[in-house]
């Protein structure tokens, strides 16, 4: 049984909850032995064959059974149960004794181990479910069971009826022969020695879930039941081993009652139909015998949905498997028909599928089209293709196709709509992508978009482009920039491949770039090297030929940096000499410069240039002493400017300081105090200085006298006397000493500026005016030069008025009723003094000022229905400054000095005027104070009255045209009116449409049919407006007369007589059609009338031989009207010569000359015009000839 075991991976576990135990027996010695398992009468045993499948076996029988390392094989044991081995006298026994229900949930599993495990246990499959009482089925096991292995059951509630228990196989087994068990036993000993070791000795698996405790239990049914073991020996020797007595059934009654119950179910019932979804319900299966065992326990069932597309008697396949009586059936198609039933399944055994149920979706939107494809393209089209998506039930009524019209902002609008499945885009841009997409439409609605395609229209071949020229040249690169190819557009999509070549490599042009950039970057190149390049332009349509060759260079290296200078001799305190090596590296060219460079102190950024030249030594001078100076190296060659080299830092020795600068100082100087400020020594000595001493000393006076000794560079000397002329002289020292003073500095204490004034005094004398007074204050030494007055209307923002030595000053200007600000100053020759406080003034009010904004308004923007643009007038202004007193009103002056006088409003019309006049307008407002000034002039016209209509007549009749003519008209406007026409005519539905609109005053109307009245009316337009229209005139056309007959045809019947014959004309609405032939004989002039009738031949005789004869012939329609017939006759037709001869014999009628007169054409007004401009330019040659060959030569 353990040579087959069934991998987890191919098969489906029946039941979990079953378990399949195997019991070992220990102080097993490993050999193959034949194990005898007595089966009771009654009870019931369960085997594995050798193809894998299982087989029961009722008692009484003996089963050999073969276990290659002596211990027991897998036994099936019942719920309930558990296995006890007893060894007696050297033979094991297995009992089956009850076993308590200490027992986990049905619904949890816990891990148990087995006893000490056996290294040469074979690996059985797990997971297998234990047969019911008189039930066998076929069981798949899942899984190799090695050395350590679990064992599963429930508990005993789910056994407690065994005859409830659920059937779990598909098809019955039939016991096998007893003489074939032999074989099979031999069989399986053979193969038991060829298992190898390493399978033996696996690694076991992973313990499984189970619920029982650590003992294992057999499989025997119920009872005690008891197994013997023996050697392999004597149970192969003896012939007592009996076949096995019953063959199993193919299906037992349990197995088919429960197929009966399972297929038991009712017909599904569909609700909630959609087009691509449905919802399905059914009952669970019922026990037609009302068993009430059966019915007592609940149990769970499993369906599956079967659904079928093909037809009630189709292919169903499984669709969803679940235990729930509801299910929504996903993915369905739309408008298609279904069939749908329901299979039960309990324990692995299934029932017969229920009744189908028939149900179809509903139809719903397109599904989404495939995106259109190309079929045609030129460089202004695009021809596009697509195919129908499915229309899931509802047909495809029309297509639509949008685009981007070529922006690529991924907006799209429509490009067509409609039901073809092709369409061709014109007035394209050539080589221009445009992006599409389609969407399909039937009665359900729209489906969505297609997939998003570009698709470009045709383009040509680019020219030749300019060479590429050169933006940069570095060491290793070289940046190239090129055009586009001229008269290329400016969105054509082309591309360009950069070639160049290297003269030393010898291989030619290679491509170096190729993309749509204008502009490229060739790196890795060698420095200072000739490169040659080419550019080539092209795009989808083909290439360019190259452009010229043009060769570049790339630059030379900058060197190294050269060694760290060092200095040369003894160092003094104002100059040392310093020297210099070469670089290693001169990077490809001379070095032509050296460059020194100075920074003066220990960690500054400054550096100055101190040489540039060839030599490689330098010497430094008008250095300051006890300074520390760094200085760097750096190199020049072709190829740019190298690294500075490292930084050498020398230190020069320190003197004593130098004289420093005279004190200035800070500012003016003041009435008893002065700020003065100096600067460092130039010469600090090589060191700091740490304190300055500055004295002082009155002009004439030899005493000094120390005011000041700091570090600070400046001072404020307190206590002089205004007017005073001092003396002061500054020195400076630092660590080595007080250096020399400084030359003497005179400086004069100036006089200090006036006092504030006090507030001015404001005199308001009109609305317009104000004088302002103030008074002259303290001038503190200096005479008072100037005063200066600010005004403003806002306190913070004044500016100056007035400045000058009087005390007063008269502001005029003014607003009306509006506050202003004012203050004085007073000036000297030392400064200005602070100004006085701020005075305010409130000016009175005044009549409002002059309206500055008059205009008129447009008639356009008029909405007052009553206006009339040739007697009003419309005007609009803006409200004026008040000035302190609120407008009341505004008088309006037009005419002759005509007034009107209107309220507070912006805009009035001015009626009753003459038409086709100008007038002058102006406007003052008025307020309490009385009326402002009068606003500027504005000239308006009025328009002259609309024309009226003229008087229509019909100049020329005809049966499809009329020509109307209309006169001038009265009008009432002057001659110099442009007047414009605009002629109607009625149509079918009463409405009158627009027949012709311009100055003329004929207009031929055209395409009418014949004996119609036709209704027309007329209006006149002018400046001034449109007229009235004119009464409605009615016209009536002609009836048309016959066409042209073509010329008659005669055939000669003797030398007396012959046949005319001429074409037949079809009737003319109805009217009759008759034809009359005229003839007209040798030299006569008028022709004469020889039939008439509705014939379309005639035989005439009395022909005279050798003479003449003319016939034509005309049609003549007969119309029937009011006042009688009337015949309108038609052009004649071509003349027909006849020429009657003598008949020589029968056959000589053919020779009889018929020859048709050709009808003589004068020349149209046309052609006349032409003959005589043709005849006027070659006079006028011959003449010009003439004066040039005789006058001029």
């Amino acid at each position: 049984m353990a040579e087959h075991p069934l991998p987890l991976d191919s098969t489906q576990l029946i039941n979990n909850e079953i378990p399949l135990l195997s019991t070992p027996v220990a102080n097993g010695d490993g050999a193959q032995q034949v194990i005898l398992v007595q089966v009771n009468p009654g009870e019931a045993f369960t085997i594995r064959r050798e193809d894998g499948q299982f087989q029961c076996i009722t008692g009484p029988a003996q089963v050999p059974m073969m276990s290659p390392n002596g211990s027991v094989p897998p036994i099936y044991v019942p719920p309930g149960y558990a296995p006890q081995v007893i060894e007696d006298n050297g033979v094991r026994r297995v009992v089956v004794v009850p076993q308590p229900p200490e027992f986990h949930p049905s619904n949890q599993t816990v891990m148990h181990r087995p006893p000490p495990p056996l290294p040469g246990f074979i690996p059985l499959p797990t997971m297998m479910p234990p047969p019911p009482r008189h039930v066998y089925s076929s069981v798949t096991g899942a899984g190799d069971m090695a050395n350590q292995y679990t064992s599963q059951y429930h508990t005993s509630q789910v056994y407690g009826d065994l005859d409830s228990a659920t059937t779990h196989g598909r098809s019955s087994f039939r016991d096998e022969r007893s003489s074939k068990t032999y074989e099979r036993l031999q069989k399986k000993l053979k193969d038991r020695h060829a298992v190898p070791k390493e399978k033996l000795s696996s690694p076991p698996s992973s313990p499984q879930k189970c619920h029982s405790p650590t003992n294992e239990h057999n499989g025997l049914v119920k009872g005690q039941n008891l197994i013997t073991t023996g050697t392999a020996m004597n149970m192969l020797k003896g012939d007592s081993c009996s076949p096995v007595d019953a063959e199993m059934q193919e299906k037992d009654e349990e197995t088919k009652e429960l197929e009966t119950f399972l297929s038991n179910l009712t017909k599904p019932i569909l609700s909630d139909i959609q087009a691509r979804t449905a919802v399905l319900t059914w009952s669970p299966p019922s026990d037609i015998n009302d068993d009430s065992n059966r019915n007592s326990t609940q149990e769970i069932y499993t369906y599956d949905v079967l659904i079928s597309s093909t037809g009630k008697d189709g292919k169903y396949k499984i669709v969803h498997t679940g235990e729930k009586n509801t299910v929504t059936l996903d993915d369905l198609r739309p408008a298609t028909d279904y069939h749908a039933r329901i299979q039960a399944e309990s324990n692995c055994t299934k029932g017969n599928p229920s009744e189908s149920v028939s149900f179809t979706t509903m139809s719903c939107e397109p599904d989404t089209p495939n995106h259109p494809r190309i079929i045609n393209r030129t460089k202004n089209s695009l021809s596009l293709q697509w195919k129908a998506s499915c229309d899931n039930g509802s047909k495809i009524h029309s297509y639509l196709l949008e685009w981007d019209e070529g922006k690529g902002n991924g907006e799209f609008c429509q490009c067509y709509y409609g039901q073809q499945k092709q369409f061709r885009i014109t007035k394209l841009s050539p080589a221009m992508g445009y992006t599409f997409r389609l969407a399909a439409k039937n009665d359900m609605g729209m489906s969505g978009f297609s997939e998003e395609v570009m698709y470009y229209t045709s383009g040509s071949a680019p020219s030749m482009p300019a060479s590429p020229t050169l933006i940069k040249a570095e060491v290793t690169s070289l940046s190239l920039q090129w055009s586009k190819p001229s008269g290329t557009p400016s969105d054509e999509g082309i591309s360009y491949v950069l070639e160049m070549e290297d003269e030393i490599s010898g291989y030619g042009f290679k491509p170096k770039y190729d993309g749509d950039d204008l502009m490229y970057m060739v790196k890795n190149l060698k420095r200072n090297t000739n490169y040659k390049f080419r550019v080539i332009a092209y795009n989808s349509e083909g290439k360019s030929s190259p452009s010229e060759v043009v060769e570049f260079a790339t630059c030379p290296d900058k060197p190294g940096a050269p060694s760290k200078p060092f200095v040369k001799g003894r160092i003094h305190a104002q100059n040392f000499k310093i020297s210099w090596d070469p670089p290693k590296d001169d990077g490809g060219a001379t070095v032509t410069t050296f460059i020194m460079e100075m920074s003066e102190g220990t960690s500054g950024n400054k550096w100055d240039m101190v040489y540039s030249g060839a030599a490689r030594e330098h010497l430094c001078d008008r250095l300051s002493p006890g300074c520390s100076y760094r200085l760097r190296v750096y190199c020049i060659s072709e190829g740019g400017k190298s690294a500075v080299s490292e930084a050498i830092m020398v230190q020069t020795p320190a003197v004593v300081p130098g004289p420093c600068l005279p004190p200035r100082p800070q500012g003016k100087p003041k009435a008893k105090e002065m700020q003065l400020r100096w600067g460092p020594p130039q010469l600090d000595g090589g060191s700091p200085v740490t304190f300055y001493s500055l004295e002082i000393c009155p002009v004439g006076s030899d005493e000094h006298k120390e005011v000041y000794q700091g570090s600070e560079v400046e001072c404020t000397v307190n206590n002089l006397l205004p007017g005073t002329t001092y003396s002061f002289r500054l020195r400076a020292a630092n660590k080595a000493g007080y250096g020399s003073y400084s030359e003497k500095c005179e400086i004069l204490t100036a006089p200090g500026p006036p006092d504030q004034c006090k507030p001015p005094q404001v005199t308001c004398r009109s609305a317009t005016c104000a004088l302002v007074h103030w008074k002259e204050p303290a001038n503190y030494g200096a005479e008072i030069t100037d005063y200066r007055l600010e005004w403003g209307g806002v306190q913070g923002c004044m500016q100056i008025c007035y400045c000058g030595p009087g005390f007063s000053h008269e502001i005029k200007g003014l607003s009306p009723a509006t506050v202003y600000y004012c203050r004085v100053q007073a000036v000297n020759v030392v400064g200005s003094g602070n100004f006085s406080e701020v005075v305010t003034c409130f000016t009175p009010a005044s009549v409002p000022a002059a309206v500055t904004c008059l205009w008129g308004v447009k008639e356009e923007g008029i909405e007052n229905p009553y206006y009339s643009p040739s007697t009003c007038l419309a005007i609009k202004w803006e409200k004026p400054c008040d000035h302190g007193s609120e407008i009341t009103g505004y008088s309006i002056e037009y005419g002759e000095k005509q007034f009107i006088s209107v309220g507070k409003i912006s805009d009035y019309i001015i009626e009753n005027l003459q038409p086709d006049t100008t007038y002058r307008i102006r406007i003052q407002a008025l307020n309490s104070l009385g009326a402002g000034p009068f606003s500027h002039t504005v000239k308006l016209m009025t328009k002259p009255f609309p024309p009226d209509p003229p008087r229509l007549e019909c100049a020329v009749y005809s049966h499809q045209s009329l020509k109307l003519k209309w006169g001038e008209g009265t009008v009432r406007t002057s001659t110099s009116d442009s007047i414009q026409y605009h002629l109607q005519m009625e149509d079918k539905n009463g409405r009158f449409v627009s027949l012709y609109k311009g100055p003329c005053h004929t207009f031929k109307v055209q395409r009418l049919n014949e004996s119609i009245s036709y209704k027309f009316r007329i209006q006149a337009c002018n400046e001034a407006g449109e007229g009235s229209f004119s009464e409605d005139y009615i016209f009536t056309t002609t009836k048309s007369v016959p066409a042209a007959l073509k010329a008659p045809r005669i055939d000669r019947v003797n030398d007396h007589s012959c046949d005319i014959i001429w074409e037949n004309l079809q009737s003319v609405k109805g009217d009759p059609i008759i034809y009359c032939l005229q003839l007209l004989v040798g030299k006569e002039s008028e022709f004469r009338q020889i039939y008439r009738g509705p014939n379309c031949s005639f035989r005439y005789s009395g022909l005279q031989l050798n003479c003449e004869y003319r016939f034509r012939v005309c049609a003549i329609r007969k119309c029937q009207d009011t006042g009688g017939v009337q015949e309108l006759i038609g052009p004649y037709s071509a003349t027909v010569l006849f020429i009657s001869q003598r008949t020589e014999a029968p056959a000589s009628i053919d020779k009889d000359t018929v020859e048709i007169a050709r009808t003589h054409r004068t020349l149209s007004d046309e052609q006349c015009a032409a003959v005589i401009l043709v005849l006027f330019a070659i006079f006028s040659i011959m003449i010009a000839f003439i004066i040039q060959y005789f006058v001029i030569k």
